[in-house]
């Protein structure tokens, strides 16, 4: 594995990183700067859903136009840079139009961010799909993605300590240093392309997503998302609170991410032997026991270590499935299918939502449908990729016995 792809992947992590960051002090700062523009706390959630439906339009169509830019050379990481320096001087902009007590501006601004924040997203997959080596794809995307894991375990503790803190300094900073670090997208793009492509080779080096439907993987993708979306959003506070005090349950929060951090890079390696939809299945079926386990741990001890396998099996799913899209979509659609994927995981954010604000927690009626969800979405999504991938070896043996 050359070198200097290897800095792309860690490169793409870090802008990763930064830019889930931005969206936690977002969702930090949210209540109290909606509270500024008249906006009561009850209808932060429905901005929230807002936001995410603008993530499912502009990630699918981020992606579409990714894949149209890529056939030139530059043109991709051009148009992130340009695209990102819009979006962060939005975001930069957020607290300063809410201390002006403007709705209409205030929801505007919100908007354009989450419109243009979507350019890091699928583009930068594009990038590794057209330009890196095919067989160095799982190992990029699982350091790219490694970036998430990372936030998301920082997360908690951000919010820790920022509360109480003027919104205007933390939404600078992150502004400020996701634009440093998108300035090395040109150089990303051109690295990659100095890297090579592999030849696409015979139906078993292509792997197991060659001939596969896209629209079965994506349906599985949205069960899977659906689940962690359940299970860690909904479900993990309400299960720690059985053995944990408040203060506790913050802090305990990150275990899943921890898991999830931790295998990103044998998932990587593993993808590279098995294909993203073998491995994505493997997760989805690990986060199911996981679920179930941590449904009915009788200590915190087994709690904790279950949420610490939920967390690895998601990351394994999160990992082999943008690889196993850039491949599903080689050559020239992969971002469509991980715009796609991405926007998939955003309906899934936008459901979770929609069960907050309509207070179906609290009835008692869906509460033990909501237990049990994640453990029917995770293990019904790994069960399609699953077979998904079981058909694929079966094409492949049958092609072998009848060669000559």
């Amino acid at each position: 594995m050359g070198h200097t792809p290897h800095r792309v992947g860690v490169y793409f992590g870090l802008v990763q990183f930064l830019f889930t960051l931005t969206w936690t002090v977002y969702v930090i700062f949210l209540p109290r700067l909606a509270a500024q523009v008249g906006i009561p706390k009850a209808y932060v959630p429905y901005i929230l859903m807002l936001d995410q439906l603008v993530f499912v339009a502009m990630d699918y169509t981020m992606g579409v136009a990714a894949d149209r830019a890529a056939n030139v050379l530059g043109r991709v990481g051009h148009i992130v840079l340009a695209v990102t320096i819009a979006s962060c001087l939005a975001f930069l902009l957020i607290p300063f139009v809410a201390a002006q007590s403007s709705l209409i501006f205030f929801v505007t601004v919100l908007v354009l961010w989450a419109a243009t924040s979507s350019v890091l997203r699928a583009p930068p997959m594009v990038l590794l799909g057209r330009h890196a080596p095919r067989s160095q794809v799982p190992w990029l995307a699982a350091l790219s993605v490694l970036g998430l894991g990372v936030a998301g375990a920082a997360g908690p503790y951000l919010t820790l300590v920022l509360r109480g803190m003027d919104p205007r300094l933390p939404f600078a900073l992150s502004s400020l240093a996701l634009v440093l670090a998108t300035l090395g997208i040109i150089w990303a793009e051109q690295t990659l392309a100095k890297s090579g492509e592999a030849a696409p080779g015979s139906l078993d080096a292509q792997g197991p997503e060659s001939g596969q439907s896209p629209a079965v993987f994506l349906a599985a993708i949205l069960l899977l998302a659906i689940g962690f979306q359940v299970h860690f959003s909904l479900n993990s506070a309400p299960l720690y609170s059985h053995f944990l005090a408040p203060p506790q349950v913050e802090r305990a929060m990150p275990v899943f991410w921890i898991g999830f951090s931790l295998i990103m890079l044998p998932a990587g390696k593993a993808t590279e032997r098995l294909g993203g939809i073998a491995v994505a299945g493997t997760g989805g079926i690990v986060a199911a026991f996981a679920a179930w386990g941590a449904a009915t741990a009788d200590t915190v001890t087994m709690l904790l270590t279950m949420q610490l396998l939920a967390g690895a099996g998601w990351g394994l799913v999160l990992t082999s499935a943008v690889s196993a899209a850039i491949a599903i979509g080689h050559v020239g659609r992969e971002g469509k299918l991980t715009g796609s994927v991405f926007a998939l995981l955003a309906v899934a954010s936008f459901a979770r939502l929609a069960i907050v604000a309509t207070e179906l927690l609290k009835d008692p009626e869906y509460a033990p449908l909501l237990t049990w969800l994640p453990v029917a979405a995770w293990g019904t999504g790994g069960l399609v990729l699953l077979l998904m991938f079981v058909r694929y070896r079966t094409k492949v043996a049958a092609a072998v016995s009848q060669a000559p």
